[in-house]
């Protein structure tokens, strides 16, 4: 049995950067990923790597940011003025501060830069930018059909 788009399945993997440090893995989280083939859950190269493969198959994929989670966007910067964050904080460059948006979601974004009214945010998805590489194991498949 080969993996389907409907097919729901349990992956076993480690995420490394180009420098080889790790950003993720299923032994990190403690249990294999779990997720159904075409929903859009993970990103769109995991899930293409995935399909195809056989219980047990194991394989290296390497995704460029087109497959994965975008290029770096500059017009993800946004210069926020201090106000209206809470001052309950000692804001810092490297910070993580979560957003509200107006349709009630929720974005972290990365403090850049702190001046004496404004604070500089990176919207931009952490992995944003980067090239990953991962190593597949699929450990289960419960088939659609």
């Amino acid at each position: 049995m080969v993996v389907k788009k409907g097919d729901k399945v349990k992956i076993e993997y480690t995420g490394t950067l180009d420098d080889g440090s790790v950003f993720d893995s299923s032994e990190k989280q403690g249990k294999p990923l779990e997720f159904e083939i075409g929903t859009g859950k993970v990103i769109k190269g995991f899930e293409n790597a995935i399909v195809g493969m056989e219980k047990e198959g194991e394989k290296e994929i390497t995704l460029k940011p087109g497959d994965a989670y975008g290029d770096h966007n500059p017009q993800m910067i946004k210069e926020i003025p201090k106000d209206q964050i809470p001052a309950d904080k000692e804001l810092k460059p490297g910070m993580i501060l979560v957003m509200g948006l107006p349709n009630g979601m929720q974005l972290p974004g990365k403090i850049i830069e702190v001046n004496e009214s404004t604070i500089k945010v990176d919207m931009n998805h952490p992995l944003s930018g980067k090239t990953l590489h991962f190593k597949l194991k699929v450990a289960e498949i419960e088939s659609s059909a």
